[in-house]
């Protein structure tokens, strides 16, 4: 079958390919079939779950671990602009995905996976090709990236770039449309210490995204350059106004005051970002945002507008002691995370293991160094050569990539093997040194929950008086939880780390601290909510240990057009 692969997102009419049916052509997008969490035949490896913060983040921290789900957003705002008939399966299985392909005569079938799943995506398009053999697949995602992807999937367009623009071209819909963005919370299926959280619509965020690629390109980043590398990105909401309403259309719809921003460098145009803080002083809004940003864009932001802004949580690249990259150039990493956590904003820190300068000398003090800076939360990535970037080409030409018998595509996703060879360690060392890093984190500074936690109660205690009553109804109702809730979780954990007195003496100072500014309530409910969370601390750590693993629900849906016709 013929491929086309979109280069550029700014790809006019008259290049693109457009189905014979138009806007009158069954859509239908899914993501690749499950389980996730598990070792199977088609490359899902139990130590790649679908779970961002305890795939990456929290992953040895056990029953403590933030476990979660997220939609996939790309799916869902290429079916909000697409005015075909289009339906969304999202996490199926595999039995889940034959039925579907089975019960609609679909005209069009589209796929979004990244690379590590490039086996499931070969086997749904040879599905396709066997139960609908006329219906047109596209594959899409970070998977695109992949040169030679079309000798080893049956697919008859790979696009790399603006998904949107693509499907409104190819369904002949005006390509220049305004981007309607969909209401979806960002995350579902929480729980940590063995207890679901709270699904109520005023504790989840919506998920929001202006922007995507990003322009600092650095040379690992496959996000970078699936939208054209550095000093581009493709922006969906260009001006601060455009970018509120489409907030508050979305809070008003969802009933949250909260965002997680699904942008690369959300405070990279300062002009737009001002803008929109503007408007949230104007019509009151006490929005909560949760973002991802340079170090160097940071530093461009007094310490006030963050606060007035909303920050709440924000990931940052730290990426390695003495690193290069320009988004930590001349940067004090170190006393901008203390900074963020006094005024309430918890930080996710991104370290990098395995950079041309680390070796297997070395390290012990890069990991120090990354731990150091204590941040509530922190992610630790082998520097991998994805397909697409610049490291990948360098990788390359220098002869030191590692082949598919060596390092499958199921296994290059950053936790767990190089995909090419590294001069400072030998095969089979980053690993080694990856799960060093995480559990040094977790032992010198305990539980990302409670770190959270400690972060929130600097918030309330520094701006619960800020001359903002915005501000001020912001840090109360983040700042909720602590007396009763936080009270009762570090009572509990307290408890559970008697054996490790340095840890056991910081949480008792933080209890400390949380009963000195709420008082009785607080002395009350502590030990008693304590108790309960403790026993449910220990239930999820004997049931993590009998190898329990966590998969996300199936998700089918139609937009308006479909659901006249789509069963």
């Amino acid at each position: 079958m013929p491929n086309l692969k979109i280069e550029n997102a700014d790809a006019t009419a008259d290049q693109a390919p457009q189905h014979p049916l138009g806007k009158n052509a069954k859509i239908l997008l899914t993501s690749v079939f499950g389980p996730y969490a598990q070792d199977d035949a088609y490359g899902s490896r139990a130590i790649n779950p679908m779970e961002l913060f305890h795939n990456q983040v929290t992953r040895v921290q056990g029953p403590f671990s933030l476990r979660m789900f997220h939609r996939s957003f790309s799916l869902l705002l290429l079916q909000e602009n697409i005015e075909a008939p289009c339906a969304v399966l999202d996490f199926p299985t595999d039995e889940r995905f034959r039925k579907e392909l089975r019960k609609n005569r679909y005209d069009v079938v589209g796929i979004s996976s990244i690379l590590s799943n490039a086996g499931k995506v070969g086997a749904m398009c040879a599905l396709i090709r066997r139960i609908l053999p006329d219906a047109k697949i596209v594959v899409g995602g970070h998977l695109a990236n992949l040169s030679g992807l079309s000798d080893i999937i049956d697919a008859d367009f790979i696009v790399k770039g603006d998904g949107i623009r693509w499907f409104r071209e190819y369904l002949g819909q005006n390509p220049e449309a305004p981007i309607r963005h969909p209401a979806v919370f960002s995350g579902f299926g929480s729980r940590v210490l063995g207890i679901q959280t709270s699904s109520k619509p005023r504790d989840l965020a919506a998920a929001l995204i202006p922007s995507v690629g990003c322009p600092m390109g650095c040379n690992f980043c496959s996000t970078s350059h699936l939208f054209g590398g550095k000093g581009k990105l493709v922006e969906f909401y260009k001006t601060g106004d455009e970018l509120f309403w489409v907030m508050d259309s979305i809070a008003k719809k969802l009933k949250t005051e909260s965002f997680f921003i699904l942008d690369e460098n959300f405070l990279a145009c300062r002009p737009k970002v001002l803008r929109l803080l503007q408007l949230m002083e104007e019509y009151e809004k006490s929005w909560s945002l949760y973002i991802f940003s340079s170090a160097h864009v940071i530093r461009s932001y007094s310490m006030d507008e963050l606060v007035r802004l909303g920050v709440r949580w924000l990931w940052m690249g730290i990426e390695g002691k003495g690193s290069s990259y320009e988004k930590v150039r001349g940067a004090d990493t170190f006393g901008l995370v203390r900074g963020l956590q006094e005024n309430g904003i918890s930080v996710l820190g991104s370290t990098i293991i395995g950079l041309e300068e680390h070796s297997e000398e070395n390290l012990g003090e890069v990991i120090d160094w990354a731990v150091s800076h204590r941040t509530d939360f922190h992610q630790f990535m082998l520097y991998t050569a994805l397909p697409g970037t610049p490291l990948h080409r360098e990788k390359e030409s220098e002869g030191s990539l590692l082949n598919q018998d060596d390092v499958p595509f199921a296994d290059s996703h950053g936790q767990y093997r190089f995909n090419h060879r590294h001069a400072g360690m030998g095969p089979g060392k980053e690993t080694e040194f990856l799960l060093k890093a995480f559990r040094r984190d977790f032992d010198r500074n305990g539980p990302s929950l409670a770190r959270m936690i400690s972060t929130l109660l600097s918030g309330y205690r520094n701006l619960r008086h800020h001359p903002s009553a915005r501000v001020r109804k912001r840090i109360l109702r983040e700042s909720a939880p602590l007396a009763v809730d936080y009270a009762g979780v570090i009572w509990a954990l307290k408890e559970y780390f008697k054996g490790q007195p340095e840890l056991r003496f910081k949480l008792y100072g933080l209890l400390e601290e949380i009963l000195e500014a709420f008082g009785r309530v607080s002395r009350i409910s502590a030990p008693i909510l304590g108790t309960i969370l403790l026993s449910a601390i220990k239930k999820e750590e004997r049931r993590l240990k009998r190898g329990w693993t966590y998969e996300p629900p199936c998700f089918f849906e139609l937009n308006a057009t479909a659901k006249k016709i789509l069963r």
